[in-house]
């Protein structure tokens, strides 16, 4: 499994701009929001979800933190079946990271095709940089949203963007 420093020297080895700062352990939103006077630009919360009984690829959907979402509108707007939220087990296994830690940085320790990452279209639109965890939950890197793609890429994986559904 891949390290912070691994992933951060990854990135610059890739001529990828990212700003790091630690700061203590976040697990939630509201959390992480204490922390804004030193991390402008766009944040993000993670969901990461199995189809519930079919075979398949696990599901990373990166969402602006603010976005209200239903898993199920979710899934179906993808056109997979119903989906539940992975186990901690499978987190770990798929992108080697704890819970309260999920990022789409965790993409470095996945297979190509064993998770489908998708990522709030909206967020990308209107951030020149997006807020995301390294591994760990006890640190934050900004990276432009179109070097994260280019990574993400490099790594084997195809991130897809998507208008997310109203909750409605």
């Amino acid at each position: 499994m891949e390290t912070p420093e691994g992933l951060l020297a990854r990135l610059a080895a890739l001529g990828i701009a990212a700003r790091t700062v630690s700061h203590p352990p976040v697990f939630t939103v509201a959390e992480s929001k204490a922390l804004r006077p030193d991390l402008p630009g766009g944040h993000v919360k993670n969901l990461f979800l199995r189809p519930e009984k079919a075979a398949g690829p696990y599901l990373l959907a990166s969402i602006e933190e603010d976005r209200p979402v239903k898993v199920n509108a979710l899934v179906r707007a993808l056109g997979l079946p119903r989906s539940v939220f992975a186990e901690p087990e499978a987190l770990r296994a798929q992108l080697g990271v704890e819970p309260g830690s999920v990022t789409p940085f965790g993409l470095v320790n996945a297979a190509p095709g064993a998770v489908r990452a998708v990522f709030d279209r909206q967020l990308f639109q209107e951030h020149a940089w997006i807020n995301i965890h390294p591994l760990t939950n006890t640190m934050t890197t900004a990276i432009r949203p179109e070097d994260l793609l280019r990574f993400l890429r490099a790594l084997g994986h195809a991130p897809e963007l998507l208008e997310m559904p109203n909750p409605a």
